[in-house]
C-alpha cells in the first residue's frame, strides 16, 4: 500500500512538473521576442531539458484542441537547429486571414510568387517576378509586399537579387494545393 501510495505521488509530480514545462513552452513559442517567429531547437533544450521534444509533442497535442499546431522547419536531421513556431492547422478561412491582418490582394502576391517559383525550380530574378506583377498591381505595392514577405521569411533574396522560397513560405504554404486551386477550372 505505501509503495503504491509513493509511486502515485511520483506520477502526480511527473505530471505536474510536465504541466509546467507545457506551459512554458507555449510561452516561448508564442510570444514572439525576435524579428522572427519562433525558435531555434537548442533554445527549447536549453528552457526545457533534453526531453524537449517529447514537451513539444504534448504541447502540440493541447494546440490541436484550438485549431493550432507546432512546425517544425529544419534543413537537416538536427532538432537543434531546426525552427519551432505555431501556426494554424490545416487551411485558414478567409475571415482568419483577414482577421489576422492580412489584405487579399497582398495573399494574391505571395500566392502569384510562390505558384511562379514553383514553374521556375524554386529561384528566379527579383526583376521577372516584378514584371509579372505590375502588370497586375500598382509598382509600389509590388516592392513593398516582395520585402514585406522577404523580412517575414516567405521569400529569401541572394546579393544577386535571386528569390527563393524562404522557411515560413515551406512551412506554412500548402503548395500543392495552391497550385491545385491555381490551375482549377471554374
Amino acid at each position: 500500500m505505501v509503495k503504491i501510495k509513493k509511486r502515485e505521488e511520483k506520477i502526480g509530480e511527473e505530471k505536474a512538473l510536465y504541466t509546467q514545462k507545457i506551459r512554458k513552452a507555449a510561452k516561448i513559442l508564442l510570444f514572439k521576442k525576435h524579428r522572427r517567429v519562433g525558435v531555434k531547437g537548442w533554445e527549447l533544450k536549453k528552457a526545457l531539458g533534453k526531453n524537449y521534444l517529447k514537451i513539444v509533442g504534448m504541447l502540440n497535442h493541447e494546440l490541436e484542441k484550438i485549431g493550432l499546431e507546432v512546425k517544425i522547419v529544419s534543413e537537416g536531421e538536427e532538432f537543434e537547429k531546426a525552427w519551432f513556431f505555431v501556426t494554424l492547422a490545416g487551411t485558414p478561412t478567409l475571415s482568419e486571414v483577414e482577421t489576422s491582418g492580412w489584405r487579399i490582394d497582398d495573399l494574391a502576391v505571395l500566392a502569384v510568387t510562390i505558384a511562379y517559383l514553383n514553374t521556375k525550380q524554386g529561384s528566379i530574378s527579383r526583376s521577372e517576378i516584378e514584371k509579372i506583377l505590375r502588370k497586375k498591381f500598382p509598382e509600389w505595392k509590388v516592392g513593398y509586399n516582395l520585402n514585406r514577405f522577404i523580412r517575414m521569411g516567405y521569400l529569401t533574396q541572394d546579393e544577386d537579387e535571386t528569390l527563393r522560397l524562404g522557411w515560413r513560405a515551406k512551412a506554412e504554404v500548402d503548395q500543392k494545393t495552391l497550385l491545385e486551386l491555381i490551375l482549377a477550372e471554374k
